[in-house]
C-alpha cells in the first residue's frame, strides 16, 4: 500500500480515493474508520491495530491536529512493542511512504479532516 495523495477530508492509497477515515496495513484498507470519541483517541480505538502488531504505528490527528492522542495511549501501544509516531495527517502520510519503503511492518491510522 502507498498512500499517492492527501487533503482535507480525501486520501488516495493505490489509485483508491476514501473520504473517511482509514487504517491503512499493509496489504489492506480499513476504510470508514469510527472511533468512540471522533477527536479524542482510545486504546480501544485501535484493537485491530494491536492485533496485527506492527513494528510501527503512525497516528495522523487531522489536517490541523485535532484528534488528541493521550499519553496513556501511547505508553499503552509501547507496552505491547508497538513504536508510536504522532504528527499531523500530511506528515504521518510522507513518514508511512516513507517507512514503507523501507521495508517496515508499519500500519497508519488518519484522521482525513480538521
Amino acid at each position: 500500500m502507498r498512500i499517492d495523495k492527501y487533503s482535507f477530508g480525501k486520501i488516495i492509497i493505490n489509485g483508491v480515493e476514501y473520504a473517511r477515515d482509514v487504517i491503512i496495513f499493509p496489504e489492506r484498507v480499513r476504510s470508514n474508520w469510527w472511533r468512540r470519541e471522533g477527536h479524542r483517541l482510545h486504546i480501544e480505538d485501535l484493537e485491530e491495530v494491536i492485533e496485527y502488531n506492527p513494528e510501527i504505528l503512525i497516528i495522523g490527528t487531522g489536517a490541523y491536529g485535532a484528534m488528541k492522542v493521550p499519553e496513556s495511549v501511547i505508553k499503552e501501544l509501547e507496552k505491547k512493542g508497538i513504536h508510536v509516531i504522532v504528527a499531523n495527517t500530511r506528515e504521518a502520510c510522507d513518514k508511512y511512504n516513507e517507512l514503507i519503503e523501507k521495508g517496515k511492518k508499519v500500519v497508519a491510522a488518519l484522521h482525513l479532516t480538521c
